[in-house]
């Protein structure tokens, strides 16, 4: 069977078009797919909660919940908009957590695999928000927020990272970037890269066979990439 990675859905409102799009896709990886990747971002804000305080998530939580039952793995990677991801994922889903980057075999081949945001090591005032965010502190203290401060934080959260992003997009060449860590994860023995963040979807792969997979978006370009009988592909569901 196939494996399935998505990345940066956003995800805000069931009545989204990119929300919906995303249960009809996931309905669909039933009987097809033995493991779903999430790398990072599906929510635009998830720290640190019980579903219970994300209502508008129901949906996805439930079609998630449901790929499980019909078999699914879910290995999810957290993202800089999703993380202190908590029982849900763990327990209810059962899902393979990882706050941090991780190398994973995938039929003989050794898969670089991470959310992204770390990548670019010389966005140093990113990199300071993240320590601050993902420390052992920070996740302790969120579940004692009240939800309604939670809301306005993550409104607070999104305007700013989307002010933000297209700042970098004008201040760094992406593509660059990603070919650059991509070659020294190569050089440490790995087959391939996936990644995402930077919604950029690219796949390049060498006449040795090295491949680059990032993942693009969920939220106007709807890419996934698909791993099948050891062949990475980049698709767009519509």
């Amino acid at each position: 069977m196939r494996r399935v990675f998505i990345a940066d859905a956003h995800l805000r409102n069931p009545d989204d078009e990119n929300y919906q799009l995303l249960l009809r896709f996931l309905s669909e990886l039933r009987g097809s797919t033995s493991t779903l990747f999430i790398l990072g971002d599906l929510f635009e804000f998830w720290i640190g909660y019980r579903e219970k305080a994300f209502p508008h998530y129901r949906p996805i939580l439930d079609s998630l919940r449901e790929l499980v039952e019909s078999g699914v793995e879910i290995v999810y990677f957290e993202g800089n908009h999703d993380f202190h991801l908590g029982t849900f994922f763990s327990k209810t889903l059962q899902a393979t957590i990882h706050p941090n980057h991780t190398v994973i075999n995938l039929d003989g081949k050794k898969v670089f695999m991470c959310h992204g945001d770390q990548i670019n090591a010389h966005d140093y005032g990113y990199r300071f928000l993240r320590f601050l965010l993902h420390n052992g502190a920070t996740k302790r203290l969120f579940p004692l927020v009240p939800p309604a401060l939670v809301f306005r934080i993550a409104d607070l959260f999104s305007c700013h990272s989307k002010t933000y992003h297209q700042q970098r997009n004008s201040q760094w060449n992406y593509q660059a970037l990603l070919e650059h860590f991509a070659e020294s994860r190569f050089q440490n023995g790995c087959d391939a890269v996936v990644t995402a963040h930077f919604h950029l979807p690219l796949l390049s792969v060498a006449k040795d066979g090295k491949t680059l997979l990032s993942l693009g978006d969920w939220i106007t370009q709807f890419t996934y990439g698909e791993f099948t009988d050891g062949e990475f592909s980049l698709h767009a569901y519509r």
